[in-house]
């Protein structure tokens, strides 16, 4: 039986920090949709949740994080275009989708192709970053089975969950924006929309400091996720 607790709750974040910490799944709202996160040191954690969302093993986890410190852990320091979107967007529903730091080695799923990269969001919703800062950069994909409409609400959770695999957790913290990130790779000076979501790629068309190319654009990662850097792409963090 999953567990519901109210975000608000005295001590509702601990108890999922610490199912966290146990290796657990727990289901936490954010500021685009529900999401499904675990402790990605945890390698069985990893297993455990591409196990329960039907997720392919190519398709590699995304990392939310609370600040700045720990997007320097999972992805050292930021190249141009990276630098300018962060510096722009977040906190918010941006994906960046960048190198990731050598000494970051955690498996997150993917091809070979992609393993030298990692998609890295802060998201703008106090529950998620309160987790980040009690456990550390998450692993967190949309609260769905793989190809299915991510969930909004806790009820919706529930219901897409409704088998034998389930996450321990609800934390509950009320309906959901609805629109997945944007999804935008990085490569020094350079970037490209892998997936529009929240944020419109027409405004970040806007910033001049970085190349631009048409949402799915040919010349590197495609929207099949063939390339590298493209399996980020439909599943992304959300």
């Amino acid at each position: 039986m999953t567990r519901v607790v109210v975000a608000s709750d005295p001590g509702a974040v601990r108890e999922a920090a610490a199912a966290l910490a146990d290796g657990a799944v727990v289901a936490v709202p954010t500021d685009t949709v529900y999401g499904l996160a675990v402790d990605p040191t945890q390698p069985e954690a990893i297993q455990r949740l591409f196990a329960l969302k039907g997720r392919p093993a190519e398709v590699p986890l995304p990392i939310v994080v609370a600040g700045d410190e720990q997007v320097a852990l999972v992805a050292g320091t930021l190249e141009a275009a990276a630098r300018g979107l962060a510096e722009r967007y977040w906190p918010g529903p941006l994906t960046l989708v960048v190198p990731r730091r050598p000494a970051f080695t955690v498996d997150l799923g993917g091809p070979p192709a992609v393993r030298g990269t990692v998609g890295v969001r802060r998201p703008d919703h106090a529950v998620l970053v309160a987790l980040c800062e009690l456990l550390g950069p998450l692993a967190v994909t949309s609260a769905n089975l793989h190809g299915a409409p991510p969930a909004t609400t806790p009820a919706e959770v529930l219901q897409a969950f409704s088998g034998s695999d389930r996450p321990a957790l609800v934390l509950d913290g009320g309906a959901c924006d609805g629109l997945p990130s944007t999804v935008v790779e990085c490569r020094g000076p350079s970037s490209r929309c892998l997936r529009e979501g929240a944020l419109p790629w027409s405004e970040i068309h806007g910033d001049e400091s970085v190349a631009r190319e048409r949402p799915g654009g040919s010349g590197g990662p495609g929207v099949d996720g063939a390339g590298p850097g493209g399996g980020h792409l439909w599943d992304a963090a959300r």
